[in-house]
């Protein structure tokens, strides 16, 4: 007789040592460090720019209030990402719930282009069709140099976790923020220098507005801003997107991965290898290999067991399977032998 009840966390947890199935994450504190900075920025430039946009009836503060209580909704959705892709592998998931981080940072993005895009962009046309005048601007100019220096300070910290990764991976900053498998990463600088820049179209459409007596420049500027902040979004939604249905590593990553395989004594060849991302700097792999010298099948599944093992021992490998390899079979070389200085991956 069989029981409908659901297995206990016991029962459905991964067994120990099984080199098929991840290990929890070792990284992640420094995104959630960003996140929550950028949280508390948001947060009080969202309370300042209302107070201003309510004051003044400025549709560019109006649409920067949007716009940052947008963000501080996001790094909600960002923090739920950085806890929940870091829980440990179970039997349902043995590769671990990394691709949960690009979920939930898919719904920051979609929010930031529902929310921060569209309330941006229809108050503009609403104030472009039915101008109203703006008073006591002298707010809106505080309020704008106070946002500035918050999301400044959460720019900065964003943009030194972006230097020291892309410096360990080898890479240009701006290209490793679009290419990272950090998805919160990628959306606190996004969204931060979106800020920024929105703050600078702000500052201009109410001085326009100042110097001219008309509120077509501040609701141009409020348009303005709702179409930088669906850009980012959509940019974000795409590599989200990406990582979801399965991101190869790039080439500099496979080679040193490659070339370690090819320095442990028990590899003589290794004919196919698949990688890719299953979670924020969090590896799967999986390798057809030729094992030095010619063994029973019990001593080679023991030393495949071994090759698995040995391959996880690094912390970003999530899991691994090898295979025999066949002598027909085509050897793989690494492009660049770094095994001894490898780059980091992303």
């Amino acid at each position: 007789m069989t029981s409908s009840v659901d297995p206990s966390p016991v029962e459905n947890a991964a067994p120990p040592g099984d080199p098929r199935v991840a290990r929890p994450p070792e990284h992640g504190g420094e995104s959630a460090t960003t996140v929550v900075v950028a949280f508390v920025a948001n947060g009080l430039v969202a309370v300042a720019k209302s107070a201003a946009a309510l004051l003044t009836g400025s549709a560019s503060m109006l649409a920067e209030a949007v716009h940052s209580w947008a963000d501080t909704g996001n790094e909600v959705f960002l923090l739920v990402a950085s806890k929940r892709s870091r829980r440990p592998a179970d039997r349902g998931h043995p590769v671990g719930y990394g691709r949960e981080a690009y979920v939930w940072s898919m719904f920051a993005a979609i929010g930031l282009f529902a929310v921060g895009a569209g309330v941006s962009i229809t108050h503009g046309v609403q104030e472009l069709l039915d101008p109203e005048p703006a008073e006591d601007l002298g707010i809106a100019y505080a309020v704008l140099a106070l946002a500035f220096v918050l999301e400044g300070v959460s720019f900065l910290q964003a943009v030194r976790q972006l230097r020291g990764e892309a410096r360990r991976a080898r890479q240009d900053p701006f290209e490793h923020v679009l290419r990272t498998s950090d998805p919160t990463l990628r959306a606190v600088v996004a969204e931060d220098a979106a800020a920024l820049v929105g703050l600078v179209i702000a500052f201009a459409g109410v001085l326009a507005h100042q110097l001219t007596g008309s509120a077509v420049p501040d609701a141009i500027g409020s348009i303005a801003i709702g179409v930088l902040l669906a850009v980012v979004s959509l940019v974000l939604v795409d590599r989200n997107r990406r990582f979801l249905v399965g991101e190869e590593v790039r080439p500099a990553v496979r080679d040193a991965v490659l070339a370690r395989l090819l320095a442990l004594p028990t590899v003589d060849r290794v004919t196919y290898l698949r990688i890719e991302y299953v979670g924020p700097r969090r590896l799967y792999l999986v390798a057809s290999v030729d094992l030095a010298g010619e063994e029973r099948e019990t001593a080679v599944g023991r030393r495949l067991d071994e090759l698995e093992r040995a391959a996880t021992g690094h912390p970003r490998v999530a899991g691994a399977v090898f295979t025999v390899s066949t002598p027909e079979e085509s050897s793989l070389v690494p492009a660049v032998d770094d095994r001894n200085d490898p780059p980091a991956d992303r």
